[in-house]
């Protein structure tokens, strides 16, 4: 939707709150490993980390995130763009000003409060609500991130690379002209429009007659859509609010996405020229500007290849996959970076300090079970061979390997392209969290704090092994970067809600508009490009 006209009073509601939390980092990106079969020798050692430059935990973090609006918010540049379809009966919505449908394309809202935000007109007349209902599943394309934002960081680049060929920041106001070149680009795709996410879910609609019929056309009194106290301002928040409930999985239902045609800008095959590009960068720069023109060029063609496939895929339930294993470790591994960082003021040789590593070990345990094989026990065991835990590789292939073992045994002839770069992301992201699991777990038990395989050790060092815990178990959620562990702390008030800064609302715009004012805030001002979690009000005044 075009904001020229509501911009620069929206922008006059951002203030701080409280309860931040620092979010983790991603590591920089790249390469992804070879597929992992089951059984493979040689490569399962516990001290082999993944590649500096591998990518395939991004792809598996966007695409658990897709549809939702928390993490596509959290990181605004979106890297991936998926086939879907908008179901029939579905119903759009449009802000008007007079009650005429229009006859170009234009912009639809998946919510009447993100779509009466622009129902606005002479007071004296009222403005116009139009509702839209889908008489044909609409064939549309999604693309990741806070795709809708002006902002010339990044949030368009996927977009721009369809309609343009390039990514072209200093075209990021150029709503008008981005519409109309994406539909005459679909026309020949058959698509009928492309979903995109600002405050709330969007969707660019390329007729307005065709594949859906008018279900109401209401003429609604005007309201103060930004009145003078941004605190008042009760219809950006309530805006902002529709777009929170889409916030976690399964985000927005009412697009449905084709995974088996998914393209992501980090798969390296199709762009490795953005390999240095992210080079030293933290997630929150990642971008596809700078990378080769013949290989953007490609992209377009492999997405017009894919919007022509028929092919239907392997089958394969990519997004339960993906929840499955985010459901059997997010919760599991927040629990025991808590207990160890509760450890980090008791002194080395308490007896508490033990019991705390024992619980540690135990957790660790748990997430293990179904994969330490009754065979796996420390053969040996003496000072000088602390380093060797290959007794605990067998339950490191087993737990790396159980998800995608079928996968790769039965079903990778009929994978899709898409589906291949699926099935390495869920390889790559599962075998790292097991490596360090299974080799914080393999530690504790040659410490002798595993008492279902109890080992006898003089004097263990309780506070180094916590120590080493933790580092690794920091830098193994740094690394996956899930957007479930992003959340207030402590959690906010019945009158309260978890906000990340969403724009337009709450951050710093940069903008080559001088004729948008914008309100004094200081140049210092970093929150517009790493937004961070906090509470704000849910009834006025709100204090965005």
């Amino acid at each position: 939707m075009r904001w020229v006209d509501v911009l620069p009073a929206i922008l006059t509601c951002a203030s701080l709150s409280s309860a931040a939390q620092s979010p983790f980092h991603a590591a920089v990106t790249g390469s992804p490993p070879s597929e992992v079969s089951r059984g493979s020798n040689g490569s399962w050692h516990l001290n082999d980390t993944p590649a500096a430059n591998a990518t395939g935990h991004l792809v598996f973090e966007t695409v658990s995130s897709l549809l939702q609006h928390w993490p596509n918010t959290r990181y605004r540049n979106g890297h991936t763009i998926v086939p879907g379809v908008i179901p029939s009966g579905t119903l759009l919505y449009h802000g008007t000003e007079q009650p005429v449908v229009p006859e170009v394309p234009e912009w639809v809202a998946t919510d009447p409060e993100h779509s009466h935000v622009f129902c606005r007109g002479p007071a004296q007349s009222g403005c116009w609500q139009l509702t839209l209902a889908a008489t044909r599943p609409l064939r549309v394309l999604y693309f990741d991130g806070t795709s809708a934002s002006k902002m010339e960081d990044g949030p368009m680049d996927s977009q721009d690379v369809v309609s343009w060929g390039e990514p072209k920041p200093e075209w990021v106001f150029k709503e008008p002209e981005r519409i109309n070149d994406l539909c005459e680009w679909g026309r020949q795709h058959a698509l009928d429009g492309y979903v995109r996410m600002e405050m709330d879910f969007e969707i660019m609609l390329c007729n307005l007659t065709s594949g859906v019929k008018v279900v109401s056309f209401l003429n609604l009194p005007v309201l103060p859509a930004f009145p003078n106290d941004p605190d008042q301002n009760f219809l950006a928040f309530e805006t902002m609010n529709a777009g929170h409930w889409h916030n976690r999985y399964p985000g927005d239902e009412r697009v449905q996405l084709d995974l088996t045609r998914l393209i992501s800008f980090y798969d390296i095959s199709l762009l490795p020229s953005l390999i240095p590009q992210r080079a030293g960068q933290e997630r929150w720069d990642h971008r596809i500007l700078g990378a080769d023109p013949a290989e953007l060029l490609a992209i377009r063609t492999h997405l017009e290849s894919t919007l022509a496939n028929k092919h239907q895929g392997s089958g394969v339930d990519w997004q339960t996959l993906f929840r499955v294993v985010i459901k059997r470790y997010a919760d599991r591994l927040e629990l025991v970076q808590y207990l160890l960082n509760s450890t980090e003021h008791v002194p080395a040789t308490t007896q508490d300090e033990y019991e705390r590593a024992a619980k540690v070990q135990l957790q660790l345990r748990i997430m293990l079970i179904p994969y330490i094989l009754h065979s796996s026990v420390p053969s040996r065991f003496s000072a000088s061979n602390l380093a060797d835990l290959s007794w605990a590789e067998p339950v490191f292939t087993e737990c790396a390997t159980m998800h995608t073992a079928a996968i790769v045994s039965d079903f990778v002839i009929a994978l899709t392209p898409s589906e291949k770069l699926l099935l390495r992301a869920i390889q790559e992201t599962t075998r790292e969290i097991c490596r360090v699991v299974v080799r914080m777990w393999a530690e504790g038990v040659e410490s002798g704090l595993d008492p279902y395989l109890p080992i006898e050790v003089e004097e263990p060092n309780v506070t180094a092994v916590m120590w080493k815990w933790q580092g690794d178990l920091n830098g193994l959620m740094g690394w996956l970067d899930w957007s479930v562990w992003i959340k207030c702390r402590p959690a906010c008030g019945f009158e309260e809600i978890c906000y990340l800064p969403t724009w337009p609302v709450g951050f710093r715009h940069r903008r080559r508009r001088p004729d948008f004012p914008l309100p004094n805030e200081p140049e210092d001002n970093d929150e517009w490009r790493r937004p961070q979690p906090k509470c704000i009000r849910r009834i006025e005044p709100y204090g965005f």
